[in-house]
């Protein structure tokens, strides 16, 4: 119990983020620090009708991808301004999204969707884990950021802000490790 309070500790001091080479790296070394901040999808007000968009690590990837959850199911995406109606759907901790166009007043499925795991959610960032076998896909994770801060930021900088913006609620090991300190300070002076 006391390896592991310390353990915490430590890591609430570090104050670099941690290196990475790619965006699934830094996300696999991100997500395990920031994962009891994270929101719930059953919380839907996190991320219905907010404009969200796509951040990737591929030096070939310079399309500005809009994605908007709304209520009752419908899926927005805009690729540069070319728009793509869709459905999602949460079920049991999984999110379904799936494409389908309109056809003289009816819709219709087209090509597969897609399932995810919520990976990390809060009010700027909507992180998603690609679903199944995690060495099948060229990307394990699907990572959305709020438009304001994804229009200014690339993923290397989105992946420090998200970092230290978490890393400053450790405050609540470091102010433990002070009453500890403090009480231990205490009991030797007493005695």
């Amino acid at each position: 119990m006391e390896t592991k309070l310390l353990d915490r500790i430590t890591k609430s001091l570090n104050t670099e983020p941690p290196i990475a080479n790619s965006l699934d790296e830094a996300l696999d070394r991100i997500i395990p620090l920031i994962r009891p901040w994270s929101e719930d999808l059953r919380e839907l007000g996190n991320y219905l009708g907010r404009h969200w968009i796509e951040l990737r690590d591929d030096e070939t990837f310079h399309e500005l991808v809009l994605h908007i959850f709304n209520e009752e199911g419908e899926y927005l995406k805009s690729t540069d301004g070319e728009l793509t109606l869709g459905r999602w759907r949460f079920m049991v901790n999984k999110l379904f999204v799936g494409p389908r166009v309109a056809v003289e007043d009816s819709e219709i499925d087209e090509g597969t969707g897609q399932v995810f795991e919520l990976a990390f959610l809060d009010r700027e960032f909507f992180i998603l884990r690609r679903y199944g076998n995690p060495r099948k896909f060229e990307r394990r994770y699907f990572v959305l950021v709020i438009e304001p801060i994804a229009r200014k930021v690339e993923w290397r900088e989105a992946m420090d802000f998200l970092y230290n913006k978490y890393r400053n609620n450790n405050s609540f090991y470091i102010t433990i490790t002070f009453i500890v300190l403090l009480i231990v300070l205490i009991v030797l002076l007493l005695s």
